[in-house]
């Protein structure tokens, strides 16, 4: 199994409609990662002072991103989502410790 981590940030004055996004999170999205051959186990997302960590627990790193990249159904979300975020590299974050 496999964890993945991210890191955004929210523009100034937008974490309430990012908050609101989330109560409403697409079927069709939540379809296109949990039907992929990804395995995905957990997917967390946290918020604080504008401030976003979100992590999984998948099987194939490989095959989720390749769901972030390529479903129509996450360039909705993006589109979506536009202007509420800054803008990133979207790389994964290190794992640096864990305890179990």
């Amino acid at each position: 199994m496999a964890r993945i981590a991210f890191h955004l940030e929210i523009k100034d004055g937008k974490r309430e409609e990012y908050r609101t996004k989330h109560e409403n999170v697409p079927e069709a999205l939540e379809s296109a990662y949990l039907d992929s051959d990804a395995g995905l186990q957990t997917y967390s997302v946290f918020e604080k002072d504008g401030h976003v960590f979100g992590f999984m627990e998948v099987d194939d790193p490989e095959a989720i991103q390749e769901v972030m990249d390529n479903s129509e159904a996450q360039a909705d979300w993006a589109e979506l989502m536009s202007g509420i975020t800054v803008e990133t590299d979207d790389s994964w974050m290190d794992e640096v410790y864990r305890m179990i």
